[in-house]
């Protein structure tokens, strides 16, 4: 699989979705420091611009090992960097990845995620070749249930006690969306290229 496939730019109505560069970790942290944004993550919110440094070098790792698609969201109005969002987990074999995306707070209930997710999602079975895409969710993040199943994402089941941070456990929630699943009904044009 050619390494290409693992550094797309999608472009959609609104948004941009690309690698991360260095000069995106300021508003990296700026976005995952908000305790809000990272209030079901299994990790806590980070603290140093280290953590966004880590997180891009270690995102294009992963891409340039063909384990991952790690790209921003940003919005085509601005440039501004409004979030992230991964294909993780690949598994070339079993043709599944899982899913995941965080956006800042001022993006919130902008239809973001959905116009982000869809490209992400497509991209994925059209290009990558997946069958199966998963998502894991904290149970209580209503908001993340909603999108996922606004992207037509199907509930699996429920893995208790899964995760503890802070000395917090939470269960998980596993989602999974079929490539010849019904898609969701989205009326927007994606372009997808590599860098």
């Amino acid at each position: 699989m050619s390494q290409e496939l693992f550094f797309p730019v999608i472009e959609t109505e609104r948004l941009t979705l690309k690698p991360l560069v260095v000069d995106d970790s300021d508003s990296l942290l700026e976005i995952f420091s908000d305790p809000e944004v990272m209030r079901y993550w299994n990790t806590e919110p980070w603290v140093t611009i280290q953590e966004s440094l880590d997180f891009i070098n270690e995102g294009n790792d992963s891409m340039r090992r063909q384990e991952s698609i790690v790209l921003g969201v940003y919005l085509k109005s601005t440039g501004e960097l409004a979030g992230k969002c991964m294909l993780f987990s690949y598994d070339k074999e079993s043709k599944r990845a899982e899913i995941g995306f965080g956006l800042g707070r001022s993006c919130w209930g902008k239809g973001y995620i959905n116009e982000a997710g869809e490209a992400l999602i497509q991209y994925g079975f059209n290009s990558l070749g997946l069958r199966r895409i998963e998502a894991e969710i904290d149970p209580d993040n209503q908001s993340s249930a909603k999108a996922l199943e606004k992207l037509g994402f199907s509930r699996e089941g429920l893995l208790r006690q899964r995760w503890e941070v802070n000395g917090i456990v939470s269960d998980s929630a596993m989602y999974g969306r079929l490539e010849s699943d019904h898609p969701a009904q989205h009326d927007q044009v994606v372009h997808a290229s590599s860098v």
